[in-house]
């Protein structure tokens, strides 16, 4: 299995508010329409900023979106599907700030499971 973590920036030209309501409500939905997706990708979340008084430092992003893969293979052929290509990553575009946007891909190790 093989996990991609991006820390997302959002395109300057939107509120955050914005972006959080794009991310989930059209990007989400959009991705799911990858035919590939349904037979590679395991998980799918988004996570965006809590607000108020919290216990650590927030990090300057807008959010994070976690894939799990079955395979690198199976990342490949996900983001080379002719829906990704044609749909959903111009959507993106629309939404992301891709320079400043960091991706992490590697295999998660579970320390505590419930």
């Amino acid at each position: 299995m093989i996990k991609m973590t991006m820390l997302l920036k959002r395109n300057p030209n939107i509120s955050h508010a914005e972006f959080v309501r794009h991310h989930i409500e059209t990007h989400g939905p959009l991705f799911r329409t990858i035919p590939e997706a349904s037979t590679h990708v395991l998980r799918y979340i988004q996570t965006h900023p809590s607000q108020g008084d919290l216990p650590v430092p927030q990090a300057d992003f807008d959010g994070t979106a976690e894939l799990w893969f079955d395979s690198i293979e199976g990342m490949q052929a996900v983001l080379g599907s002719k829906t990704y290509k044609e749909k959903v990553f111009p959507d993106e575009q629309t939404f992301l700030d891709h320079d400043n946007t960091l991706i992490l891909v590697g295999e998660q190790a579970e320390i505590i499971t419930s």
